[in-house]
């Protein structure tokens, strides 16, 4: 049975291997994917810009996600060039028609006084919390870094609102703003999962608070003890989120909310529920149609019973809440299609789902080509009862 060695150097008589002049070269002309072969630890101490990570042990199933063009040129590189030389073998026999191996590897890189990045990465307890997220390559560490600089504004810490806060929060978003001025009821217990019994009485806001950073000291929550208004909502876009989750269950909440995003460019990920029913869509600013585009004024309230009035299945809430959330996750990290122009709708007595298409109104008052709403409207019509977010 031949040696290591005595493998190395065949293989080597079999693929096509560059010094780190001749990689930089090609490199620097923007033909190649770079491949770095070598473990995490590795990879952290440093690597080639632009390089992708796909260690020697998932080479197989990884790479045709990161090169999926098997005519285009790699370079693939290890630390000193052997584990990277038979990967080079691997990727030819996987169909790949032009792979070189870096003789010499990241050592002999470095050794040139080539650049070098340094970029942070997770530390050992992040890279064990989100290992789940690092296995996919939609996501990855450079993903889980995104999350972890990114900021949701949720909209109600209510039915909808305590799925959404939980799987943000678990999945790492870094920043979490919760607006709701109303106090934990007992009656929200049926679905409200993000409160408990113990926090009866307490504002909603302190409650979320409590759970989410228990559930991950990642997040940094940002709690608006408040009702949003016009008076408030500059004030309280004005962290420059990146999402905003609204979960709201009242007419003048959704339209200031709508409005808001249109004139900041925020995206919106809109839920509603009632009783067995509920739907979701994303209103992403000059990208699709917005809140008003499907209903330009609010009907009359006595046409819009809330939750309260007209109860809801205490799983629903848990069900588009949770497709808020990857709706979030979507927008956060640039990936999948979200439902921008498309409303998904869910019955829980038949379990089916349906989706709808959405069209942006040029005629619309807010995002149209010309808008006849330009300020905040409170539509106070709808605020004399007590109406809590779902």
């Amino acid at each position: 049975m031949p040696s290591y060695r005595e493998l190395l150097q065949h293989v080597r008589t079999e693929i096509d291997e560059v010094d780190a002049t001749r990689a930089r070269e090609l490199i620097e002309s923007g033909d190649p994917i770079v491949v770095d072969v070598r473990e995490q630890a590795e990879w952290d101490e440093g690597r080639i810009p632009g390089a992708v990570h796909v260690p020697r042990g998932h080479l197989e199933s990884r790479i045709e996600r990161a090169a999926p063009d098997p005519t285009r040129r790699i370079v693939v590189y290890c630390s000193a060039g052997n584990r990277s030389a038979f990967a080079a073998k691997t990727l030819g026999e996987l169909g790949y028609e032009d792979v070189s191996s870096l003789a010499g590897g990241f050592t002999d890189w470095k050794r040139n006084g080539f650049p070098v990045e340094l970029q942070a990465g997770l530390d050992a307890p992040r890279r064990s919390r989100y290992s789940r997220h690092l296995l996919i390559p939609e996501v990855g560490e450079q993903g889980q870094l995104k999350l972890l600089d990114s900021k949701v504004l949720l909209i109600g810490a209510g039915g909808l609102g305590s799925p959404a806060a939980l799987y943000l929060a678990a999945a790492g978003v870094g920043r979490l703003g919760v607006v709701d001025a109303d106090v934990v009821d007992e009656s929200n217990l049926q679905r409200q999962i993000v409160h408990s019994t113990e926090r009866i009485g307490e504002p909603k806001v302190d409650s979320a608070k409590r759970t989410i950073e228990a559930l991950n000291p990642d997040v940094q929550v940002v709690a608006y003890k408040e009702r949003l208004t016009s008076e408030n909502v500059e004030r309280i876009l004005a962290d420059s989120w990146d999402v905003i989750v609204d979960g709201a269950d009242n007419f003048p909440t959704r339209y200031l909310v709508n409005d808001a995003s249109v004139w900041h460019g925020i995206p919106v990920v809109h839920g509603s529920i009632y009783r067995f029913e509920g739907q979701v869509t994303v209103f992403k600013p000059h990208e699709g149609p917005c809140y008003r585009c499907l209903f330009p004024t609010p009907p009359p309230p006595e046409l819009a019973p809330s939750c309260a009035e007209g109860g809801v299945l205490g799983v629903l809430p848990g069900v588009i809440g949770s497709l808020q959330a990857n709706e979030a996750l979507k927008l956060a990290l640039g990936i999948g299609e979200p439902l921008v122009g498309r409303l998904l709708l869910f019955d829980a007595l038949s379990a089916e789902f349906d989706e709808m298409k959405l069209r942006r109104d040029p005629d619309c008052p807010v995002c149209g080509e010309h808008p006849t709403i330009t300020d905040y409207v409170d539509y106070v019509e709808f605020c004399s009862g007590t109406r809590e977010p779902a």
